[in-house]
């Protein structure tokens, strides 16, 4: 999933130039003891930081991130980089410069979450009229298929069986709502960042990177096949 790896760099930190000022530490600190509704969640990652900073050498006053703690272009928590963190090269992995292991990194991510290689992430649903559905807005469960999903009249334009799980997404446009199906790979999406908006930008991205590389490669390509002498050693004839 090379183009879903680019997006998720892209959406979450515009490719490492936007990864957060705060001092990861004093960020930690903050809401451990003074946001009490999550305190133990961020207490946890308080600790996991400063196991993370002595386990690869790291200056814990040094590291920024975001107000939650998430650090680097991926913004992984330091539950994340302990879990995830993979190095390409034998070293302490780094995922604040070190671009091998980033990308490394989320692939490992995306693959012990249950990342399908090739599998779909969402597709189009098409309504037909007297259709009989139903959608919870809030809802992103699988709890539908595709040939469910058909006998009540939302016809999802995809080649997967018809007894493929699917949740059944309503998004906003300027133009009206449309709706999606979310696979499994969209559920993989989903634990990276609970919002469907946000797995929802990573698909449209990827999705923009796979046309204008098929694009640029075709373009390569027919340029490769003009410049090509021909046997009288003219090109193009």
């Amino acid at each position: 999933a090379p183009r879903y790896i680019v997006a998720i760099l892209g959406v979450e930190t515009f490719y490492g130039h936007i990864t957060g000022s705060f001092r990861v530490l004093d960020a930690l600190a903050t809401l451990t003891f003074d946001y009490p509704a999550r305190s133990r969640f961020f207490g946890q990652e308080l600790a996991q930081f400063l196991v993370l900073t002595h386990r690869y050498g790291l200056d814990p006053l040094s590291i920024r991130g975001s107000y939650a703690g998430a650090m680097g272009p991926l913004q992984f928590i330091p539950s994340s980089y302990l879990r995830y963190a993979v190095s390409t090269d034998g070293q302490a992995p780094n995922l604040f410069t070190d671009w091998d292991d980033i990308f490394a990194s989320v692939a490992h991510y995306l693959h012990a979450n249950g990342w399908q290689p090739g599998g779909p992430v969402l597709a189009r649903v098409r309504i037909e009229p007297g259709a009989t559905f139903h959608v919870d807005p809030d809802s992103l469960a699988l709890d539908r298929t595709i040939g469910g999903l058909a006998a009540q009249g939302a016809q999802v334009e995809s080649a997967a069986p018809p007894n493929t799980p699917v949740a059944l997404l309503l998004a906003e446009r300027r133009t009206g709502p449309i709706y999606r199906a979310g696979f499994n790979n969209f559920r993989v999406l989903l634990t990276y960042n609970s919002s469907k908006l946000y797995a929802m930008a990573v698909n449209d991205l990827a999705q923009a990177i796979a046309r204008r590389v098929a694009a640029e490669n075709g373009t390569r390509r027919a340029d490769v096949t003009i410049r090509q002498p021909s046997k009288s050693g003219v090109a193009g004839q």
